[in-house]
């Protein structure tokens, strides 16, 4: 990732920091971490974090193991590190100003046990939450955010072309599954964003349900919902197919949901609010008869992770911007019957809206 968007990222902290009258700033989350530094990792049980102290030079707190790395991909060029025998709440504590009155820390992220060791060492009176301020900075994605995300999307629809090529009557749904995992990184990602579903007949039905050993059968909906981790951001997609010919409820079914995925890409544009967005989705499929069986939100944000801010939901308030990213994913379950869900993932422009999965939608016919 650029140092350039880094940098600039830091001084919105520096900014809030100044605002808030914060003493400093303590970010643990790994993902947070990478947001603002470009240090990519997972710590597992140990300790990282970025200190950002109020007007001095940021530091990023490392495992020893991971100082190379660090040095390499950061753009903060301060590095402190800590060995498995040490505390790193001490290491933490050596970084900071010697008296400390407001600290801003990620709520969300620390557990208990971590904040108590976190507030011993460093004595702060006053934890803000820094998470509503990351979360409106990552709502809106810079040019290269957007293309790292494009990549991913572009990796995913090739793992989806080259899964599909698997399916024939009697494969199992775990079968699939471990032939698209393969291509995913045969193809250039880190791996599945989230766990990969391959759901058939009736288990398409099932909005998270598991794949299992199930075998696909003929005149049933086979349902995949995937996406792929590549360059520190991830993709998502889903979409639906026919196992040979389904009945006519089963394609009106796929009807109803892809018109609701063409209502609420049409109704995306900065200004209006997401809750609008999901509306003109839902009175889609209501208007055919199956609004009851619409049973989750139309969509969520994506990015560096899989699921963030905006919600796309009904009694969502906030207004679109341009520089969002987010999911529209309308579905129709209906049990013992399937399911069809259709997912794009959409970036809101100045003009409207820029769909930037490119995968068909129409009902296709496989197996």
């Amino acid at each position: 990732m650029a140092v350039e968007p880094l940098n600039n990222r830091l001084e919105q902290i520096q900014r809030y920091m100044d605002h808030q009258k914060l003493d400093a700033v303590i970010i643990t989350s790994p993902r947070h971490v990478y947001y603002l530094t470009g240090f990519n990792s997972d710590p597992h049980e140990r300790f990282l974090g970025l200190v950002i102290p109020h007007g001095d030079e940021p530091v990023l707190i490392t495992p020893e193991l991971d100082r190379q790395a660090a040095s390499q991909a950061s753009s903060v060029q301060k590095i402190v590190t800590h060995t498995d025998t040490q505390n790193p709440y001490e290491v933490l504590k050596s970084t900071l100003p010697s008296s400390l009155r407001q600290v801003g820390i990620e709520k969300g992220h620390l557990t208990v046990n971590r904040y108590e060791q976190l507030k011993a060492a460093i004595g702060a009176e006053v934890f803000l939450d820094m998470e509503a301020l990351l979360q409106e900075m990552r709502s809106v994605k810079t040019s290269e955010e957007v293309q790292r995300i494009k990549h991913a999307i572009r990796l995913v629809e090739d793992v989806l072309r080259e899964g599909l090529k698997k399916v024939q009557v009697g494969v199992t749904e775990i079968e699939i599954v471990a032939e698209l995992e393969y291509q995913m990184k045969k193809l250039g990602a880190q791996g599945p964003s989230f766990e990969t579903m391959v759901l058939a007949g009736e288990k398409s039905a099932l909005p998270h349900g598991k794949p299992d050993h199930r075998p696909i059968k003929e005149g049933e909906f086979l349902l995949f919902d995937l996406g792929v981790y590549a360059d520190g951001y991830i993709s998502d997609i889903t979409r639906t197919f026919a196992v040979g010919r389904v009945t006519q409820r089963m394609a009106s079914m796929y009807e109803a949901v892809l018109a609701a995925n063409r209502a609420g890409i049409d109704a995306t544009k900065p200004g209006v609010t997401f809750a609008s967005i999901d509306q003109q989705a839902r009175e889609a499929i209501a208007e055919r008869g199956y609004g009851e069986y619409f049973i989750h939100r139309l969509g969520h944000g994506m990015g560096l992770e899989t699921h963030e801010y905006p919600s796309v939901h009904g009694e969502n308030q906030d207004i679109a911007k341009t520089g969002n990213v987010f999911t529209i994913e309308p579905g129709v379950y209906i049990p013992e019957v399937g399911g069809v869900r259709i997912e794009d993932d959409v970036l809101v422009t100045d003009n409207g809206c820029e769909v930037l999965t490119t995968f068909p939608k129409e009902l296709k016919i496989i197996g």
